[in-house]
């Protein structure tokens, strides 16, 4: 395998760039009149000894170290600073690994006591209605646990026809009814708390079972309304959620789980998020970054991730959007997502026109099999002298049914060129072009071997697969055309 190393370092560099994937500037631009206050923070833990504590605090899916300081025998622990946290979701880490949640805001002069023995259900705050509510909910969720988890596993064993199914059911539904009943009697009395702005957003759309005309149940229709609504608890003008693990949670989840991973599922997808919160800039740059850095064709078995990437970077990478970079950057970005576009899959396969061991002009619209293998090959890579030998088998088999292949090396000289074809025995066409200008913007490769599919029409139907691949994609294209 051999990579590109500057094309990819370089996308890393510039979406990185400006982007508060580490520890945060410790600044205090809520969109707020009040300026939180330095922090006084005292944790009791009855039955803990002397030892370091650390403020863990969080940005989207990173963690930071905030502060540290020690307990003492009593198990006594203040968390004071000459400046403010910045509001957000913390854990209080100690030497024996346990943790203990904590929710900072604007008011940062609070007490907690708690029991090393029940951490959770013997703690008591002073001065933090956010965090009396946080430890009362947490409470109350693992009893609401302990009812419906059994619950849960038989049904998950058992069929519809079953007897007790529709009885347990009920009963699951009665105690998730109770558990939104409990939640939205704190979230009514308590409307303006970071507490209700936190847990609100975490929660999950209440979509109700949906059947179709012969009784059974419609999960496309369920699914399809659940992610419709799977944003609406959350406030993007808030960006203390951003200091929390729930918007990082939900944006893993809502991209990777419950969207389809092809490109085109992807893009709609990506568009419709990040076009909803374009006017709040610190999500905006976070959700932009995290897809694009999630899709990068270098970190994805995606087949078309190249798509995903381009889509983003072509419209919010921009120098008008992407306030958090420099211009020479976002043209660097915007060049490379050019590259890249041009041999997307469902785009006509551009022609290569090029030079072959003879000396002889050859290119590949040339080739007249159905189907045509564009092999892009580095002689040194370790993948590349892999897959050549499987690559000569399958052309031995297909040759006769409808597949050439082309190759185009890269990144070598003449004389290890012609070495490798000879050596290996590629006997299909293979060129070579020490300048690069006749390959320079046609077929990307970014991860040497690159295999791309063309069909009777001269379409990209398949990129970034192995040999063993593409049997399965020719036999899949021709029983679509056969319909």
């Amino acid at each position: 395998m051999k990579y590109l190393f500057s094309f990819v370092l370089l996308i890393l560099m510039v979406l990185a760039c400006g982007s508060r994937t580490g520890e945060p500037q410790n600044n205090t631009s809520q969109k707020t009149n009040t300026v939180p206050e330095n922090p006084n923070i005292s944790i009791q833990v009855d039955g803990f000894g002397a030892g370091p504590v650390y403020l863990i605090g969080f940005f989207a899916d990173s963690q930071y170290r905030v502060d540290s300081t020690g307990m003492d025998a009593n198990g006594k622990v203040v968390f004071k600073n000459n400046s403010p946290y910045k509001p957000g979701f913390y854990m209080a880490y100690f030497d024996n690994d346990s943790t203990l949640q904590l929710l900072v805001d604007k008011d940062q002069t609070f007490s907690m006591k708690t029991q090393a023995n029940d951490l959770v259900n013997s703690m008591v705050v002073e001065g933090s209605l956010d965090n009396q509510l946080l430890y009362e909910t947490l409470n109350y969720e693992t009893g609401h646990q302990r009812k419906i988890q059994p619950i849960t596993s038989r049904l998950k064993d058992m069929e519809e026809t079953d007897l007790n199914y529709a009885y347990l059911k009920t009963q699951q539904e009665k105690i998730q009814q109770e558990r939104r009943t409990y939640l939205d009697d704190v979230f009514s009395k308590n409307p303006n708390t970071f507490f209700t702005k936190f847990k609100r957003a975490g929660q999950n759309p209440i979509v109700s079972d949906t059947r179709g005309l012969d009784g059974t149940l419609d999960n496309a229709t369920k699914v399809h309304r659940f992610r419709t609504q799977f944003w609406d608890n959350v406030d993007f003008s808030d960006e203390r959620l951003l200091y929390t693990p729930v918007i990082a949670n939900k944006l893993k989840r809502y991209m990777t789980r419950l969207t389809t991973q092809h490109a085109d599922s992807i893009n709609k997808t990506a568009n419709h998020l990040v076009e909803k919160v374009l006017k709040y800039p610190e999500y905006f740059k976070f959700f932009a970054n995290w897809i694009t850095l999630n899709y990068e064709p270098s970190k994805t078995t995606l087949m078309d991730s190249e798509a995903v990437y381009v889509n983003m970077i072509q419209n919010y990478f921009t120098h008008d959007r992407a306030f958090w970079s420099d211009s020479t950057l976002i043209d660097a970005l915007q060049r490379r997502a050019g590259e890249m576009a041009a041999s997307l899959v469902g785009k006509k396969g551009p022609n290569v026109v090029s030079t072959d061991v003879n000396g002889k002009t050859r290119s590949i619209l040339e080739l007249k099999a159905p189907y045509i293998i564009v092999f892009m090959y580095n002689p040194t890579c370790d993948h590349c002298i892999e897959e050549t030998p499987k690559l000569v088998a399958f052309y031995e088999e297909w040759k006769d049914r409808g597949v050439d292949v082309f190759g185009i090396a890269i990144d070598t000289d003449d004389a290890e060129w012609r070495d490798y074809v000879a050596k290996s025995g590629m006997p299909w066409v293979n060129v070579f072009d020490p300048t690069n200008r006749s390959i320079y913007g046609k077929y990307y490769v970014d991860i040497t071997p690159e295999i791309y599919v063309l069909d009777p029409d001269r379409t990209i139907i398949a990129k970034n697969l192995q040999v063993h691949q593409i049997a399965e994609v020719i036999n899949k294209d021709r029983s679509k055309r056969e319909e």
